[in-house]
């Protein structure tokens, strides 16, 4: 496994900068939100330690310079940020995205079992 890493190595992306954006004449996004059973909701600010507050800045800074996020002076929706720290020390900016997910209406399929997906992946290899 560490051979064909290290081999095909530069397929993948080592910091937010190696990763590329997807044209949006080829692929883009819709969320479907029910907002007549669940109006828009702002969560309440939960609040943050000073250090981390600049750890949080730093990884923010970092994804609207990848691209990853725009900047929204007004939003409906607000949602706190929770912080997972690593054994590493580093943190991990997560966002808590409970009451958007409620308003999200659930698809009617079946998900596949987990036996059926490794089998089909095992025959790929």
């Amino acid at each position: 496994m560490i051979d064909f890493l290290t081999k095909y190595q530069e397929v993948f992306a080592w910091s937010y900068a190696d990763i590329l954006g997807l044209d949006t004449s080829i692929v883009k996004h819709f969320l479907p939100l029910d907002t007549e059973k669940f109006p828009p909701k702002r969560q309440h600010l939960q609040r943050q330690q000073a250090d981390l507050l600049l750890r949080i800045k730093e990884e923010v800074v970092k994804w609207i310079d990848a691209g990853f996020l725009e900047v929204c002076n007004y939003s409906e929706w607000v949602a706190n940020i929770v912080l997972v720290e690593k054994k590493n020390g580093k943190v991990r900016v997560c966002i808590d995205y409970r009451d958007l997910n409620r308003t999200s209406p659930k698809d009617n399929f079946p998900l596949p079992h987990i036996d059926v997906l490794v089998d089909n992946t095992t025959h790929h290899a």
